[in-house]
């Protein structure tokens, strides 16, 4: 079993995002945070890694996160270029310079590691497409050394097959979620030694409850099947995050859910084995951030 939540944003709730966002605007919600970390508590759960927020939330969370036996790492805020995706989660740079002043405001903020985020998000409603446009193979390069000079790790918001390669070869230490991969994006994370968490829950939770085009879904949702199968011939270093947080994804609960998904698709025969690579995934993250 896991002792850890390596993906999660404590200032979502799982339910309704805007509602979420709104009860942090005036600062963050103490009793909201609380009410998060117990579920981690009676989870099992003993280290979260945040994906980051622009309310302070997952900064407050540190702090408040050894009362409940909790280690909690932050980003503080995700850095995402502007006009692409990733303002829900932080704040934006325009140019090489601003970038270099957030990692460095970062840093002053007391952050554990550098969120980034290369591309958008899946798109639910369709087959194989990614929002948004994903940053070129040279700015996460960049991205990536420059963070890694302030001495910080890299978190690396990442979706689409080429997305992940640029991710990997350009030296970012774990890549979040990683959908719509192939063979040879899968083989790079495994040359890398780059920590995949692929956040399969996030699609898994939301197959029956019809928010969504449920041929679609499925379609979706055995990519990452197909994916997460390869990884693990592959033997791509994994770990276990659920985006928690996320619509349909509660804090506690997501992660054992994650870790359920992940069994079942990997099938009862390698239940053990799977189990020792969660392990070693989880204790290489915990090494790194």
């Amino acid at each position: 079993m896991v002792t850890a939540e390596c993906h999660a944003h404590i200032f979502m709730d799982g339910v309704d995002y805007k509602k979420a966002a709104a009860a942090h605007e005036n600062g963050p919600r103490e009793d909201l945070i609380w009410e998060h970390l117990a579920a981690y508590q009676k989870a099992g759960i003993s280290y979260v890694r945040d994906g980051g927020d622009p309310y302070g939330a997952g900064v407050l969370a540190r702090s408040l996160a050894p009362e409940y036996g909790i280690t909690y790492r932050t980003p503080v805020f995700a850095i995402h270029r502007a006009g692409r995706y990733g303002k829900i989660v932080g704040r934006a740079f325009s140019d090489w310079k601003e970038y270099c002043t957030l990692v460095r405001e970062v840093r002053r903020a007391g952050g554990d590691f550098i969120k980034i985020m290369t591309t958008g998000i899946l798109d639910f409603a369709t087959k194989g497409h990614v929002t948004s446009e994903p940053l070129s193979r040279e700015e996460v390069f960049a991205m990536t050394a420059a963070a890694h000079d302030a001495g910080l790790s890299v978190m690396a918001h990442v979706n689409g097959a080429q997305a992940v390669m640029d991710a990997a070869e350009a030296g970012v230490d774990s890549v979040e979620h990683g959908n719509f991969q192939n063979e040879e994006s899968i083989c790079c994370m495994a040359e890398h030694a780059t920590i995949w968490v692929p956040t399969i829950v996030t699609v898994s939770n939301l197959l029956e409850n019809g928010r969504y085009p449920a041929e679609t879904l499925a379609w979706i949702f055995e990519t990452q099947k197909k994916g997460l199968q390869l990884a693990f011939e592959k033997d791509v270093v994994l770990a276990a995050g659920s985006d928690a947080g996320a619509y349909g994804v509660l804090h506690g609960k997501g992660i054992r859910e994650e870790e359920s998904v992940m069994r079942k698709i990997l099938g009862a025969e390698n239940g053990q084995e799977l189990e020792k690579r969660l392990a070693f995934g989880e204790k290489k993250l915990r090494e790194k951030f």
